[in-house]
């Protein structure tokens, strides 16, 4: 049963804030409640948002968690929405706040025929729209992707300089919380990498999960951005918010790209790090079967004695999986 529904269930004392608002977007906050959050989660108080389906009338949660914030995304120009925000308290019944109604503004002049223009490569219709004095050159879509970020993204090098030139904002993010120089790294588009670091873009930006421009290029495996990011003086052990893991350890854990993994590795890139449960590059490597990325580590002289968080040595760990060539390094073996 609905608690809006059941008699139990109580009003709740905090109230939803409505915050900045476009046409694609309404932010909405609300005050959390002060509590003691080093126990386990099932202690904390969580928060679900809801929104109102105008076709059926009824709410969906759209945001679970124990934040106090969250961007309701994804929405139609100059409509009105309705929210609604469920408590749960680890003591008592869950309560609801009062429903409120958010409209999102109107659809910026010439923003479609914006995105439009730099999505085709068109760079006469750019110009046609951007002379018009009419626009916003920072208008976001749906998905809260500007046209920069697009034109980065697909290596559209013009589009980038004329969108710079009217004042595009480098530093804005989408909705995971990328920039322009995050899509361009992980596209591997050097010129426009360069680019954007000309025009002031940093190296030290970070993604909703703390991941920079340097994950994102290991993550594409473009050897001629980070060895430009390297030369540029990008910091090599750069770690993200979530896993404390540093590039190296993206190529370990993902894609195993030995050529990626020695470009970073010959820069300095530390191969004993650890990230936040203590496991190590090589130690990523041989759980995700990197053959030759194992063989690489070691020769580059990764710790073989390391052990997980349990206590299993590699060796262990390389023996579980069965793999007997993985087995036959950490063994000082050779490969046959």
């Amino acid at each position: 049963m609905d608690p809006v529904l059941d008699s139990r269930a109580g009003m709740s004392p905090e109230v939803l804030v409505v915050g900045k608002v476009n046409h694609h977007s309404i932010e909405l906050s609300w005050e959390a409640v002060q509590e003691d959050r080093s126990g386990p989660t099932e202690k904390w108080t969580s928060f679900a948002l809801e929104q109102m389906d105008p076709k059926t009338n009824k709410y969906g949660t759209i945001y679970l968690g124990y934040g106090s914030r969250h961007i309701a995304e994804d929405l139609e120009p100059c409509t009105s929405y309705q929210f609604r925000l469920r408590i749960s308290r680890p003591d008592e019944e869950c309560c609801l706040t009062p429903s409120i109604s958010a409209s999102t503004s109107n659809e910026p002049p010439y923003g479609r025929d914006l995105h439009q223009a730099v999505n085709c490569n068109d760079e006469e219709e750019l110009n046609r729209v951007l002379q018009s004095g009419k626009v916003n050159v920072n208008v976001c879509d749906r998905h809260r992707y500007t046209p920069l970020m697009y034109a980065s993204q697909k290596g559209f090098i013009r589009m980038v300089q004329k969108l710079i030139e009217h004042g595009a904002d480098i530093h804005m993010k989408n909705g995971s919380g990328k920039d322009a120089l995050m899509l361009a790294c992980f596209s591997g588009y050097l010129d426009i990498v360069k680019h954007l670091r000309k025009s002031g873009a940093t190296w030290q930006s970070q993604d909703m999960s703390g991941c920079t421009p340097l994950h994102w290029a290991v993550d594409g495996g473009n050897l001629s951005v980070i060895a430009y990011m390297i030369e540029d003086g990008c910091e090599l052990d750069v770690r993200d918010t979530v896993s404390q893991c540093t590039p190296l350890m993206r190529v370990s854990a993902l894609s195993g790209n030995t050529a990626v993994a020695s470009l970073l590795v010959q820069a300095g890139a530390d191969i004993n790090v650890q990230d936040k449960d203590g496991k190590t590059p090589l130690m990523l490597a041989v759980v995700n079967h990197h053959e030759q990325l194992v063989k690489l580590l070691l020769d580059s002289g990764a710790d073989r004695n390391v052990k997980n968080e349990f206590g299993s040595s590699l060796l262990e760990m390389a023996k579980a999986s069965g793999k007997k060539n993985i087995i036959n390094l950490l063994e000082g073996r050779q490969i046959v």
